[in-house]
């Protein structure tokens, strides 16, 4: 940290994603302003030509969500502005434990197997097999190595969890 609070270069955090995350984001991102930003803008439009703004509700609200959609714009530039996109060789030299960006086959206690690709929280998507390193299941495996056993507390209860394989998930 340097004076004042402010952060410098090495502060910064890089945000990895994988390939289609990645195009995902820039696809959202040019959405919100190339499609988004313009619809606000008419409502803003409209809301305003409706009259009197100082106690207009359709303008609060306009205004309300283009703050909104410029929050979320300016979000998805800092995570691009700062993305590391995963590759297979980024995990050349590693010594084979599991972190973001790794697919991990596992299989409970009950013998059902499992994979899960750990990914950052905003890349999750627990359907796709896409879990979060911050989620209970995702902060269990991590750092841990093929043939380690988890335990991981859920709602249904404990899950021991056997690491049968760790891969780049690329």
């Amino acid at each position: 940290m340097s004076i004042g609070g402010q952060s410098d270069a090495s502060d910064r955090k890089i945000y990895r994603f994988t390939p289609e995350g990645f195009a995902k984001m820039k696809e959202r991102l040019d959405y919100l302003r190339n499609v988004k930003r313009r619809e606000v803008a008419d409502y803003i439009h409209e809301a305003k030509e409706a009259g009197d703004i100082s106690e207009s509700s359709a303008y609060e609200e306009a205004k309300n969500d283009q703050a909104m959609l410029e929050g979320e714009i300016l979000e998805l530039e800092h995570r691009i502005a700062y993305a590391e996109v995963m590759t297979p060789d980024m995990h050349a030299d590693t010594d084979g434990t599991i972190h973001i960006g790794m697919q991990v086959e596992v299989e409970t206690d009950r013998g059902t197997k499992r994979t899960f690709k750990i990914v950052e929280t905003f890349e999750a998507n627990p359907k796709e097999g896409l879990i979060s390193d911050q989620a209970p299941v995702g902060k269990a495996l991590m750092g841990h190595r093929e043939g380690d056993e988890v335990s991981v507390s859920t709602p249904g209860g404990v899950t021991t969890y056997t690491i049968i394989s760790v891969r780049p998930m690329l």
